[in-house]
């Protein structure tokens, strides 16, 4: 079995779809190692085991609104474009979605995906509660505020099988959005913060076919759009929608040209009943300091030779900090640094290597779900302070080490 993209083949055949929640009880007392998988998006072995993995998909877990405090219980099998629907249809809005919305909510929030915004926190960062069967197969509810919490979300699937997440919402909101083509890099770096910061979602996509043109920005504004853009930043308003990747059909994208609509509709690049992206892609992300973006952005335009060959597009966004133990965020303002490959690893690893090298000198972190390279222990132990925490936390849930796979042994997590 192989992940979304195939870049991953599984070290196990082995899948479990447990109906009831006291089977998965059952199955992962009985069971080890094992892994929670759920539509297998990440491009890292994060879910890899060589035991069994299993999906909650079967529990029938319903999403549960409560209206009074604005809180909803989300089966964490559920992928966001089963949940969104509903959440709008009874007045309730995301914070923020990411990139796609066929991804699940459980195993978004549990490697740190996250749409953009200066003032956006990822996708993990508005839950306040979870919900998981520990490898004791209890079941356990950890709770915002706890001393524990900040390490359960966002815990790489190591803590147990997490069956519910309770998120956050807001009261529903429209989203318009439009699209900036063919701005210098020049005027971006020199306008970094104003570019950065003039909607609700900034992206930045750029294809290197010229290094001196970021070839779209794309303005995700909540309520309605400015009444004229003009030329902006030295760009030009597109007159039709595009993709983010040049040259490929605007269809699978969600819809722009200044539009209105519903918040689920406009916050995530592509449609839900397309494949999104390219279909064909690996993809890598590293998460660098914000107060360091405008030398960031030259120095990826500058040495843009050394792995734009396999790359089909990097896109360039924004993400708040938070405080949770593991969360690429932690602790400082992000520019995220997000490279779409060709499919061809032969060619994407030395292109990948020369990145990373690239990026070394400004404290990159990668995204966990995200095909990296060279993050090591050593470099784990420096970045995360609350690890020996979190691994005490690891140790009370999961005494038996049933949810270690080589993935967090490799990285010291665990």
């Amino acid at each position: 079995m192989r992940n979304w993209a195939g870049n991953v083949d599984y070290s196990t055949d082995d899948v479990r779809a447990p109906a009831t929640l006291e089977e998965l009880q059952e199955l992962v007392a009985g069971t080890s190692p094992v892994r929670a998988t759920g539509t297998r998006h990440s491009f890292s072995t994060v879910v890899d085991t060589t035991g069994a993995l299993v999906s909650t998909a079967r529990l029938g877990l319903a999403l549960e609104i409560d209206e009074t405090s604005g809180i909803a219980w989300v089966p964490a099998a559920a992928t966001y474009a089963d949940v969104v629907p509903s959440l709008d249809a009874a007045g309730w809005a995301l914070h923020n979605m990411g990139s796609l919305p066929h991804i699940s909510v459980g195993g978004a929030c549990s490697t740190g995906t996250h749409g953009s915004g200066v003032g956006n926190g990822c996708l993990a960062s508005r839950v306040v509660a979870v919900e998981l069967v520990a490898g004791t197969g209890d079941l356990v509810t950890g709770r915002a505020g706890e001393r524990d919490f900040p390490g359960l979300v966002l815990a790489l699937g190591s803590l147990g099988v997490v069956t519910r997440l309770a998120v956050q919402l807001e009261r529903s909101y429209q989203v318009c959005q439009e699209v900036v083509l063919d701005v210098p890099v020049r005027s971006v770096v020199e306008n970094v913060a104003e570019v950065l910061g003039s909607a609700y979602s900034v992206s930045l996509f750029i294809s290197f076919r010229d290094r001196a043109v970021v070839d779209s920005v794309w303005l995700k504004h909540r309520g309605a759009s400015p009444a004229d853009l003009g030329d902006v930043w030295g760009g030009r308003r597109a007159p039709a929608k595009v993709h983010p990747i040049v040259g490929i059909d605007a269809e699978a994208a969600t819809d722009q040209l200044g539009s209105s609509g519903p918040w689920h509709e406009r916050l995530p690049h592509f449609k839900p009943s397309f494949t999104p992206s390219a279909g064909e892609e690996i993809q890598s992300e590293f998460f660098v300091p914000i107060d360091r973006a405008a030398e960031v952005l030259s120095t990826v335009a500058e040495r843009a030779d050394e792995f734009s060959s396999a790359v089909q597009v990097m896109e360039i966004r924004t993400v708040a900090a938070d405080d949770m133990w593991l969360s690429p965020f932690r602790g400082r303002e992000t520019l995220a640094v997000h490279a779409t490959w060709i499919s061809d690893l032969r060619v994407v690893r030395p292109a990948l290597e020369r990145l990373e090298r690239v990026l070394a000198p400004f404290e990159p972190r990668p995204h966990w779900g995200k095909y990296f390279l060279g993050f090591d222990r050593d470099q784990v132990e420096g970045t995360y302070p609350m690890l020996p925490e979190f691994r005490d936390l690891a140790q009370r849930l999961d005494p038996e080490r049933r949810f270690v796979n080589e993935f967090v042994t490799r990285l010291g997590i665990r």
